[in-house]
C-alpha cells in the first residue's frame, strides 16, 4: 500500500522570513509540536559551515548542534537538515550512527546537478538518508530531468524531489514532470514534492499528487501556517487535516494551531509572508522570489513597474537571486525617463533671498502642524512638500519621486509638481533627473525626502535648509505618517537601518549647508 509521509520545513524554510532567528525555546517548542501533532519528518534548519553558529538560530555549522535541541523520546520520526549545495564540507560529517539526525537534504540548481549527486553519494557512505532537491524542477528540459532521475536512480537515495522553487507549476505544469517522474524513476525511492504558494496552488498540487492511483511513496512538505520565503509554504494546518480525512492518517492538529497561536503568529505579524501581486509576478515570469521582495521594498513601484522589471530581466539571472543585477536593473528604469528641467530658474530665483522649508508626510508635520504655522508665518520661506499636498499651509510646490504617491496628486495641483524622471508625464512643472538625485547608501538610495533634499541642494544651490515632518521611522507603523494610506510596513530592522541611512546623508550634507529641523525627528542629529 502507497504510503504518504508529511515533512515540515518551518524551522528551514520558514527561516527566511526571521532570518532564522526563532530562539532556542522556539526550536524546542516547535519540534516538540511537530512531534506530538505526529509529523513523520521534521526538518531542523540549514546545515552551513559558512556561518557563525548561533543557538538562537536554526542554521548549524555541525550535525552534534542540533542534539541540545531534540527530545530524548523520538519514536519513529525522522531529523534531518538541509545543505545547500557548497555550504558544506561533507568530510566534517560524522557517521549517521553518532549523529542526532537522520537525513540530510541537499539543493542544488541544475548546472551543479552532477557534483550535486556526487556530494550526495559521500553522505549516504556515511549512513544518512539523503533526499534529491534540484531546486527550480521547472528550469530542466525533459531530457535533464531524465538524466537527474537516471543518475538518482544510480545512488538510491531515500526521496526524490519535484520542486516547485517559484510556485509557478501548476497542474498541467506538475502532471508533466510527474509523467517523467513514475516512467523513469527506480521503485522504492520516495517522491518528494516542495511547493510554494505564489499562485496559490501549493494545496491543490499536493492534492494532486495524493489523488494519483499509481503513484509511489509520497513525501510532501509543509510548514506552520504556510511559514516560508516570499509566498510561503503548503500551510501544515491545512495539509495535515486534509490527509487526516482522505488518507487515513492521525495527525493531531491541536499541537499545530498552537504553535501557531504562541509561536508563528508574532513572526508573521512583524513581516508577513504570503500571496501577494509581485510574488505573483515573480511566479508568472519565473524568477526567483528575492527579486519581488526586493522591489517590493522599494515602496516606489506600482505593479505594472515591477512586471515590467521582470519582463527586462534576462533569462540566466532569473533562477538564482542577484541583488547586484537587480539593483541596477531597477536603476536604469527609474533613470529611463525624459528630463525637462527649463522652469527649474523660476524656482531659483524665487528662493534666492528666502529661506527654503520642504515638509515630509511624516505625522509630525500634522501633530507639530503650530510649530509650522509659526516658522511660516515669522519667516515667509519657500514651501514645497514631498509626495503629498501638505494640507496645513499651502505649498508653492510638491516633490514627488514615487509613482504610488503620484497618482494621489489631484490634476489640478499638477501645474506646481517638480516630478523625477522615473515618473513619466508631461503634465507637470517641471521632471528632474532621477539619477542624479539618488544616493550612494543602499537603504535609502531614493527615498523621497534625501532626494527633494538633494534637489534642493544641488539644482536650487541653497545654503540653508528647513525641513519639517522628516520624522523617521518607528516600529508603531501606524505613527510614521500624516496620513495612514501611506503606511510603509517593516521589519522593526528595516526601521533602524532606514533612519541611520537617513542620518549618514544628513551628516554628510550638513558639512555643505546649513540643515534645521522645524518639527522633531528621530532623526535630528
Amino acid at each position: 500500500m502507497r504510503e504518504v509521509l508529511t515533512l515540515d520545513c518551518t524551522l528551514r524554510d520558514g527561516g527566511y522570513c526571521n532570518k532564522w532567528h526563532f530562539k532556542k525555546e522556539n526550536i524546542k517548542k516547535i519540534i516538540a509540536g511537530l512531534l506530538n501533532a505526529n509529523v513523520e519528518i521534521i526538518e531542523c534548519g540549514f546545515l552551513s559551515n559558512k556561518v557563525v553558529y548561533n543557538p538562537e538560530e536554526s542554521i548549524f555549522t555541525s550535525v552534534e548542534q542540533l542534539g541540545d535541541f531534540l527530545p530524548m523520546s523520538r519514536g519513529s520520526n525522522k531529523f534531518v537538515l538541509m545543505m545547500n549545495y557548497g555550504q558544506y564540507d561533507v568530510e566534517l560529517l560524522p557517521l549517521c550512527k553518532n549523529a542526532p539526525i537522520d537525513g540530510i537534504r541537499v539543493a542544488f540548481h541544475k548546472k551543479n546537478m552532477h557534483k550535486a549527486i556526487d556530494v550526495c553519494k559521500e553522505i549516504k557512505k556515511k549512513g544518512f538518508q539523503v533526499y534529491v532537491q534540484p531546486m527550480v524542477s521547472m528550469s530542466y528540459s525533459d531530457g535533464e530531468f531524465i538524466e537527474l532521475i537516471e543518475l538518482v536512480n544510480e545512488l538510491n537515495p531515500q526521496a526524490f524531489y519535484i520542486v516547485d522553487s517559484f510556485g509557478s507549476m501548476d497542474e498541467k505544469s506538475l502532471n508533466h514532470y510527474l509523467k517523467l517522474v513514475l516512467k523513469n524513476l527506480k521503485k522504492g525511492i520516495y517522491l518528494g514534492f516542495h511547493a510554494h504558494n505564489n499562485l496559490q496552488s501549493a494545496f491543490s498540487n499536493a492534492r494532486t499528487l495524493i489523488e494519483q492511483m499509481n503513484m509511489p511513496n509520497l513525501i510532501v512538505d509543509c510548514s506552520i501556517y504556510g511559514m516560508g520565503r516570499g509566498a510561503g509554504n503548503l500551510n501544515a494546518e491545512l495539509f495535515l487535516n486534509e490527509l487526516n480525512k482522505h488518507e487515513g492518517k492521525n495527525y493531531d492538529i491541536k499541537p499545530i494551531l498552537k504553535l501557531m497561536d504562541e509561536v508563528i503568529n508574532r513572526f508573521y505579524e512583524e513581516r508577513p509572508w504570503g500571496y501577494t501581486l509581485p510574488n505573483y509576478l515573480s511566479a508568472v515570469h519565473m524568477t526567483h522570489p528575492n527579486y519581488a521582495g526586493y522591489l517590493s521594498d522599494m515602496n516606489t513601484l506600482k505593479v505594472d513597474d515591477i512586471d515590467e522589471i521582470f519582463s527586462q530581466m534576462e533569462d540566466e539571472k532569473r533562477l538564482e537571486y542577484d541583488e547586484d543585477y537587480i539593483n541596477q536593473l531597477y536603476i536604469q528604469y527609474m533613470s529611463a525617463g525624459d528630463v525637462r528641467n527649463e522652469r527649474l530658474s523660476e524656482i531659483s530665483k524665487a528662493v534666492a533671498n528666502r529661506k527654503i522649508l520642504l515638509i515630509a508626510p511624516g505625522k509630525k508635520a500634522i501633530t507639530e502642524k503650530d510649530k509650522v504655522i509659526r516658522f511660516v508665518e515669522e519667516e515667509k520661506p519657500l514651501i514645497i512638500s514631498i509626495n503629498h499636498d501638505y494640507p496645513v499651509v499651502t505649498p508653492d510646490y510638491i516633490f514627488v519621486s514615487n509613482k504610488r504617491r503620484f497618482s494621489q496628486i489631484p490634476d489640478e495641483l499638477l501645474y506646481k509638481t517638480i516630478t523625477t524622471s522615473n515618473i513619466k508625464t508631461q503634465d507637470t512643472f517641471a521632471s528632474v533627473d532621477y539619477y542624479k538625485l539618488i544616493n550612494t547608501i543602499e537603504t535609502v538610495k531614493d527615498n523621497a525626502a534625501l532626494m527633494a533634499m538633494k534637489f534642493a541642494i544641488t539644482e536650487l544651490k541653497v545654503k540653508e535648509l528647513y525641513m519639517a515632518g522628516l520624522d523617521g521611522y518607528t516600529n508603531n507603523v501606524y505613527e510614521n505618517f500624516e496620513n495612514r494610506d501611506m503606511t510603509i510596513y517593516g521589519s522593526e530592522e528595516f526601521f533602524e537601518r532606514t533612519n541611520d541611512g537617513i542620518r549618514r546623508f544628513i551628516s554628510e550634507y550638513k558639512e555643505k549647508v546649513r540643515i534645521r529641523f522645524v518639527t522633531s525627528s528621530y532623526i535630528d542629529l
